[in-house]
């Protein structure tokens, strides 16, 4: 039998630098452990590119990179993140994703276990938003030079026809929702670095938006006016860039905000907003008046959206701001996270 019909298994304790040479050894990886665990008929692990057949006149590409710090944290890992990362960078831009891509840079000394879990994880991440890894690269640094392994993820597809996502197309009167309560993976996050001592049971909110954003589509189209998903800087930070770009105010109602009790209680501790704090499986949506309420009855009637509300409103200012409005009549400018008080989160 020929070398190259041979089966290949990957059974290295740990990643070393000859895996990242091009050599037997990044063979034994590629073959041995990636191709099986991410096996898709697009998939051709010694190819240069792979090649798809996409039919559409709009397609979105958009691509991430994932240093999270620790690789693993309740209710989620690095490998997990990366797909639901970019599958949700394509979703709250009206697409459907259609292949992913993914890079690894792994520190040599790092255990291959760690890496099994890892790529697993990616797997399992990919065939839950139905989008076949076809092709990837792997770069082996230094010991000391990776904090384990980074990872950066590329995903393309096509746009859906009925949505028409752009911030140009927000007016006043229109309804900000958000998909569902606020703040879990940051807090989460920096509970898992023992940088604080805490105890809550609190899990990162890491998962695909697809389902979610697609019924959404489904129900009112394009009264979907714009879209996000609130990762670095939290919905406060998408926000102030949406008022920056429209030259509009978004006003939001403080009491209507969803926040579990207990990643309030943390953020409380730690003096932190929670509208800073970073999300992963959340995304936040401009919908016209007229559809505002069918959309968020269709994001209730999906799992995972049980908690969609309606959180404020679009209007009219001399100053284009973000600001919270207090049941006893204060207000409240919310401003753009300014510093990083949690790094290394996504």
């Amino acid at each position: 039998m020929s070398l190259a019909n041979t089966q290949v298994h990957f059974r290295d304790k740990q990643i070393q630098m000859a895996h990242g040479a091009g050599g037997e050894a990044s063979r034994r990886l590629v073959e041995g452990l990636f191709e099986p665990a991410f096996s898709n008929p697009q998939l051709s692990a010694l190819s240069d590119a792979a090649v798809l057949d996409l039919i559409s006149n709009r397609v979105a590409i958009s691509t991430d990179c994932f240093v999270v710090r620790p690789l693993r944290f309740p209710g989620g890992s690095i490998g997990e993140l990366a797909v639901n990362g970019t599958v949700n960078d394509l979703a709250v831009s009206g697409a459907t994703p259609a292949a992913l891509t993914v890079t690894f840079i792994l520190e040599a000394g790092l255990d291959s276990d760690v890496l099994r879990q890892e790529v697993l994880a990616m797997a399992e991440a990919a065939r839950r938003a139905n989008v076949p890894i076809v092709a990837g690269d792997t770069k082996v640094v230094e010991h000391g030079k990776a904090d384990g392994m980074y990872i950066s993820t590329t995903g393309l597809g096509p746009v859906d026809a009925r949505s028409e996502l752009n911030p140009q197309r927000v007016q006043p009167g229109d309804q900000v929702i958000f998909s569902g309560p606020i703040g879990a993976h940051g807090i989460t996050i920096m509970i898992a670095r023992h940088d604080v001592e805490l105890e809550a049971d609190i899990q990162s909110d890491t998962r695909p938006l697809l389902s979610l954003v697609g019924a959404l589509i489904e129900q009112v189209g394009r009264d979907v006016r714009w879209m996000r998903d609130a990762t670095r800087g939290g919905v406060a930070t998408v926000l102030n860039e949406l008022a920056r770009d429209t030259k509009l105010v978004v006003e939001l109602i403080e009491e209507s905000i969803p926040v579990d009790d207990a990643v309030r209680g943390a953020c409380e501790l730690l003096g932190l907003d929670p509208l800073h704090v970073a999300n992963e499986g959340q995304f936040v949506a401009i919908v016209s008046n007229e559809k505002a309420s069918q959309a968020v009855d269709a994001l209730r009637r999906v799992p995972g959206g049980e908690q969609a509300c309606i959180v404020g409103q679009i209007g009219e200012g001399r100053v284009p701001r973000v600001v919270a409005k207090a049941a006893y009549g204060g207000t409240r400018i919310v401003d753009t996270l300014i510093g990083d008080p949690l790094p290394r989160i996504c």
